[in-house]
């Protein structure tokens, strides 16, 4: 029996600015957590304590409450250190390819780290996607899949998915749109619901059932639809369902940061605030068609890097300045919207381990927070434009920085 009553019974629809692209949708709203403490939101001006810093250059991530870095000190990283070994200089695009990127991981008592760490790199060469596939298909624009996406959470915060199954979901929408032509808007919510319902059969222990995610398009796809495009996905991805997602490679780092015994490598070190605070900012760029540019594991790095400092970075991923530049400097305005927006605040959920409570997806204005994200882009665009400064230079550090 559907689970209608308590699950998904307000009725309403979404739109995009043109409103030509309609998804239709059945929801509860969803109870805020009670007694949430209160926002610490760090001023864009003040800096961070050297204390702090030193900390989390040690990788004691467990015991800190992150913050969002500075905006100025984006611009041109902290000092690097003077021992690290220097790579060749690549684009975002095809970081995890190159042969002296150094494994990070500890020695493991059941895997080579080296043999696990190419593995990891391996898996995201093959499995790239098109950042302009939106070419191949004119009758769809970047707002309609960020509506798409912004949906698809919401569906995962009504059912409990996991974070890793609303990443899976993303990774087989894209990619599938990326080998098909002239896909129609009013097959795209019928492709984001069948990516998430593959999404889950592969993640969840208990995943909803095909008739819950007929239920929650009310009535634009039914049982049927979701079969007969689960097939043509599935043929289309060549079977690859098993990326390593932005979710996974932000948990390898925070684990790698955070360990203390290598035994432990298998379970969960890091903080749940910590992850939670990174993931916030992780789902408000995914929604922008920008993320398409970089691999998985330079975003979820890059990310990182906006709440920590270059050394530890590079420590837990090997990847350089000159690699996480580029969207370092474009994740920039994602950083500003979720500082304006304020601290993600956690969640509790019946019948769920508290353990597990972070890796539960959930939704928060996030087209809002996109639009506001896209108009600071536009801006530091322009003042990148009037600025003497050509673009791309790094800026010296200040002179207490030196």
């Amino acid at each position: 029996m559907l689970r209608r009553s308590s699950r998904l019974v307000t009725k309403r629809e979404r739109s995009d600015e043109n409103g030509s692209f309609v998804l239709r949708t059945r929801k509860r709203k969803c109870q805020e957590s009670e007694d949430v403490p209160p926002l610490y939101v760090r001023s864009p001006n003040q800096r961070t304590n050297r204390k702090h810093l030193h900390e989390i250059k040690l990788g004691r991530l467990d015991e800190q409450v992150l913050e969002l870095r500075d905006v100025e000190s984006l611009v041109t990283p902290d000092k690097e250190p003077r021992d690290l070994p220097h790579f060749s200089k690549s684009r975002g695009t095809s970081v995890a390819l190159l042969p002296d990127r150094p494994s990070p991981l500890p020695v493991l008592g059941w895997a080579c780290p080296e043999d696990v760490w190419s593995n990891l790199l391996q898996k995201e060469q093959s499995h790239e996607r098109d950042r302009h596939f939106l070419d191949r298909h004119p009758a769809l624009t970047a707002r309609m899949r960020a509506v798409l996406l912004d949906w698809l959470m919401e569906v995962c915060e009504v059912y409990r998915l996991h974070r890793e199954t609303l990443y899976l979901a993303l990774d087989y929408f894209d990619r599938f749109l990326a080998t098909q032509t002239d896909v129609c808007k009013s097959q795209l919510q019928l492709i984001g619901i069948t990516a998430l319902f593959i999404a889950a059969k592969t993640e969840e222990i208990y995943p909803p059932k095909l008739t819950e995610f007929a239920y929650v398009t009310d009535g634009a796809c039914t049982e049927e639809d979701i079969v007969v495009m689960e097939l043509n996905m599935l043929q289309s991805l060549k079977w690859a369902l098993c990326p390593v997602s932005i979710i996974s490679w932000l948990s390898l780092y925070l684990q790698i940061a955070c360990l203390k015994n290598t035994s432990q490598m298998l379970l969960p070190q890091y903080s749940q605030d910590t992850f939670l605070q990174i993931s916030q900012l992780l789902d408000l760029c995914v929604l922008d068609m920008g993320c398409l540019d970089f691999t998985y594991s330079t975003i979820a790095a890059s990310a990182l890097y906006h709440f920590t400092s270059l050394e530890l970075v590079y420590r837990v991923s090997g990847l350089r300045w000159e690699h996480l530049s580029e969207c370092v400097r474009w994740m920039v305005p994602f950083a500003m919207a979720v500082r304006e927006a304020g601290r993600a605040q956690p969640r509790s959920f019946t019948h769920i381990p508290s353990d597990n409570w972070h890796n539960i997806q959930t939704h928060t204005s996030a087209l809002a927070n996109l639009d506001r994200a896209q108009t600071l882009q536009a801006e530091l665009l322009r003042q990148s434009q009037e600025s003497p400064v050509p673009a791309g230079t790094l800026t010296p550090p200040h002179s207490g920085q030196k």
